[in-house]
């Protein structure tokens, strides 16, 4: 399983990553809408750079969880994960529901306004490339090496050697490691990296285990309102012919 490991202490904040990922994808030109969050992603921009205090670079994207909690609550499977570890969209199956934009616990996905058919997009870890057996532009051009791809278990394993010998460079903490089951993008930093979480602490435990009983409700009760609905159409369609009918009418239906 493939994954990225982000060390925000040797981001220098060029956006290099930020541009390769808008060519790679051929995203079209950013449209700025005053209700979009103010952390650089939308529907037309999959990476950014938020600047915290320090200066501290912090690369945000899509943290393709190994457990996802967006494809989890997806009622047409338009979210999947692949054995690769990305978390990637098909656009044919998506009916614009938005269930993902609320499920998912980094706040990642964002829909696109523009489009007759508006659709959500976020980063799919330049599948494609990854299919090719190349890494994805983002880190593939970064001029620090601030943000690297490779297995996710010897990512880890470079993670907690870094941590290990320069102890009071980095917090002793691996984001990504192990909450919500783990994600396949993961950080070090001497910085608190709380705002990737909207400031929340997110248990261990995977999204979906949360999720999946309500999402199997889900067609029960699409059709249990459909019934409901044809029952009390059919019922106020009944009321309106009988209002319609002359009296003569009416008692040959009461005779019936």
């Amino acid at each position: 399983m493939k994954a990225i490991l982000t060390d925000t202490t040797l981001c220098i904040g060029c956006r290099d990553c930020v541009v390769a990922c808008r060519k790679a994808n051929a995203l079209e030109p950013e449209v700025p809408r005053r209700w979009e969050t103010r952390d650089g992603l939308s529907a037309r921009n999959w990476t950014s750079i938020v600047e915290r205090p320090g200066p501290v670079y912090v690369r945000k994207q899509c943290r393709h969880c190994l457990e996802p909690a967006c494809a989890s609550a997806c009622p047409v499977g338009a979210l999947r994960r692949t054995p690769e570890g990305a978390v990637v969209y098909d656009g044919s199956k998506c009916m614009g529901c938005r269930y993902c934009m609320m499920a998912c616990p980094y706040g990642i996905p964002r829909y696109d306004w523009d489009l007759a058919v508006p659709y959500v997009r976020k980063c799919i870890l330049c599948y494609d490339r990854l299919k090719e057996g190349k890494q994805p532009a983002c880190t593939e051009i970064c001029p620090t090496e601030a943000t690297i791809f490779g297995d996710r278990e010897a990512l880890l394993q470079e993670a907690r050697r870094r941590i290990r010998e320069n102890p009071g460079r980095y917090a002793d903490k691996i984001w990504g490691e192990t909450e919500v089951g783990g994600t396949s993008v993961f950080y070090i930093s001497d910085a608190d990296l709380s705002f990737l979480t909207r400031g929340r602490e997110l248990a261990q435990t995977p999204m979906p285990a949360h999720t999946a009983s309500a999402m199997h409700a889900v067609p029960f009760a699409f059709f249990g309102m459909a019934a409901t609905m044809a029952g009390i159409s059919w019922i106020i369609g009944r009321r309106m012919d009988l209002q319609q009918k002359s009296p003569e009418d009416k008692k040959d239906d009461d005779h019936e």
